[in-house]
């Protein structure tokens, strides 16, 4: 199931061109020159929402890997069924991240014991697997995921797939449109 539908608008209308001079300051950081995503121009069109939307990014260089930090993502917006936010960290993350066809895929089909994970990469999406389904990780997940990784990387973990899961109810509640040039969810 897509998190988009035929219709061509999101339900809330996105800013458009030309932006605020902040706003297209804060474009231009975010987006390298390419254009704003669609969820970026709906939540900057509140500033509220926009600011606590920003503070929350955590695509900044933390205790993760790219790597780590995107199978977390993909996972977590797949089990969310967002094929808005997967589709665009997939475009833009996956080939720096070298996530291979195979991994992508099983960020969607798989699971813990896709045999294309390492073992680390397994622990990863156990904790997430667990974080979504029970919001919580028992004894033997958390000593499975601290075998591989340090506090800090467990903790951005759990960050990662709230403030996904949050980015995930916001593009499939706001019925965004997939961006063009966003990957799909595998068929």
């Amino acid at each position: 199931m897509s998190s988009a539908t035929p219709q061509t608008s999101p339900r809330i209308a996105p800013l458009t061109p030309p932006y605020p001079p902040e706003i297209q300051a804060q474009f231009d950081r975010i987006m390298r020159g390419a254009p704003p995503l669609v969820l970026f121009r709906v939540m900057a069109g509140h500033s509220r929402a926009w600011d606590k939307f920003r503070v929350g990014g955590l695509l900044d260089p933390g205790p993760l890997s790219l790597r780590q930090r995107e199978i977390v993502i993909d996972r977590t917006c797949a089990l969310n069924k967002c094929e808005y936010e997967w589709g665009v960290h997939v475009a833009i993350f996956a080939g720096p991240a070298r996530l291979s066809e195979e991994e992508v895929r099983a960020t969607v089909q798989g699971d813990a014991a896709s045999s294309c994970w390492s073992p680390a990469e397994q622990a990863l999406i156990a904790a997430v697997d667990a974080l979504h389904a029970r919001a919580t990780l028992d004894d033997v997940e958390f000593a499975a995921l601290s075998a591989h990784y340090d506090e800090a990387q467990i903790l951005e973990l759990m960050l990662l797939c709230g403030f996904y899961r949050t980015v995930s109810y916001l593009a499939n509640g706001l019925r965004l449109p997939l961006e063009e040039t966003a990957a799909r969810f595998p068929v």
